[in-house]
């Protein structure tokens, strides 16, 4: 089945589908909690849309896959709007476009409490955070890393200098696989008819438990996902933001930040996906868990002290340095660290390029990391095989 709005010109003449008949016994019951109300088989947006499954979910949505009955094709369905008019508005002749997941439509559920509003998107395979599980080495190859990476800065360079947004949540679980063989979807849809998926009531609602696609037999591009907490990057802001280990010094610091915040992130990521580890902790030796403090005096003792020039900018500076730019907070910088230690699979010359390459990405100052669209001019991310 073609994905969904690519279809072939006589397709669009075909009658309707008509809706699934799904099981309503022989499920397993589990406890109740928290719920969100929909149920398999359920029709939305005036019968256009049928839920045939439940994908996952976040802190604010949950991912239904389900056909279009109208256009012949599948869809997923989520309660998140932030910035995507604004994605859809933006240049799609861009490279990168295609590498930024985009909606498809929009509609709206009328219920007791307030509307409730739903996102539709093309369907997804695994996430970067799921491959890393279906690998038994636990992290990437070299090429795997590499060929994701220039999609992903691809993504980048077109949210910032298209969309003027600064995405603030690059993790594994938020770059996705696109979905080119469409068998898994068909292959899931008949696994919910014969197996249906375990489920809870809360209420009399239910609440599946979310079913996984299977391994496709040819993977797609990469496309970053989950645009919730993006904000437009023409407009500095000093609020706390980023997932915890991929914190930028500025965040931290509480200096205004924008787009350069994504790539510091991104170079901290790649520590999880090709190290198989974080670079960066931020556990707090009192064993109070993640604390900034903690996370700063890794920084220092990874690339050395900041310049008192950003240090300035920072609304918090003073809880962590003096007035000279001396480290004042109550936890010990980490000794014997660097970039190069903390690389363990490259090597040479290889090794040389692939830390240039990080270090274009983890400066202290904004302004002297690289751009996504400089990143990807970068030697070692195009050479395949660097010998020495």
């Amino acid at each position: 089945m073609a994905p969904l709005l690519k279809w072939a010109r006589g397709l669009l003449r075909r009658a309707p589908w008509t809706p699934l008949r799904f099981p309503t016994a022989g499920f397993q019951v589990i406890p109740t909690s928290e719920y969100f109300p929909v149920n398999i088989g359920d029709l939305f947006a005036s019968n256009k849309y049928q839920v045939v499954g439940k994908l996952g979910f976040g802190s604010t949505s949950t991912v239904w896959l389900a056909r279009n009955l109208h256009e012949h094709g599948f869809t997923t369905c989520r309660d998140e709007f932030r910035t995507y008019e604004l994605i859809d508005k933006a240049n799609p002749s861009h490279p990168g476009h295609r590498h930024v997941r985009t909606a498809l439509d929009t509609f709206t559920i009328d219920r007791p409490g307030g509307a409730h509003q739903c996102l539709v998107q093309q369907p997804m395979w695994d996430s970067w955070k799921d491959l890393l599980r279906r690998n038994p080495a636990g992290r990437f190859s070299e090429v795997l890393l590499k060929g994701g990476l220039l999609h992903l800065l691809h993504a980048l360079d077109y949210l910032h200098t298209e969309c003027k947004l600064v995405h603030t949540d690059i993790k594994a679980d938020n770059i996705l696989h696109a979905i080119v063989d469409q068998g898994i979807l068909e292959s899931f849809v008949k696994e919910e008819m014969e197996t249906p998926s375990a489920r809870k009531y809360v209420d009399g609602a239910p609440v599946y438990v979310s079913r996984r696609f299977g391994l496709p037999k040819d993977f797609g591009r990469i496309v970053l996902s989950d645009f919730g907490c993006a904000v437009r990057g023409d407009l500095k802001r000093n609020h706390d933001a980023q997932p915890n280990v991929y914190r930028s010094p500025e965040v931290m610091l509480e200096a205004p930040w924008s787009y350069p915040a994504d790539i510091w992130n991104v170079g901290a990521m790649i520590w999880d996906v090709f190290q198989g580890r974080h670079l960066f902790h931020g556990q707090d030796p009192t064993g109070k868990g993640y604390l900034t403090r903690a996370h700063l005096a890794e920084v220092v003792g990874l690339l050395g002290p900041p310049l008192l020039d950003l240090l300035k900018r920072g609304v918090r500076t003073k809880e962590f340095f003096s007035e000279e730019g001396q480290w004042i907070a109550d936890v010990p910088i980490p000794q014997g660290t660097s970039l190069d230690t903390a690389e363990h699979f490259l090597n040479g010359k290889n090794k040389a390029m692939f830390l240039e390459f990080v270090r274009g990405m983890l400066a202290w100052r904004p302004e002297d990391r690289k751009t996504a669209r400089e990143l990807l001019q970068d030697p070692w991310l195009n050479t395949w095989e660097i010998s020495d």
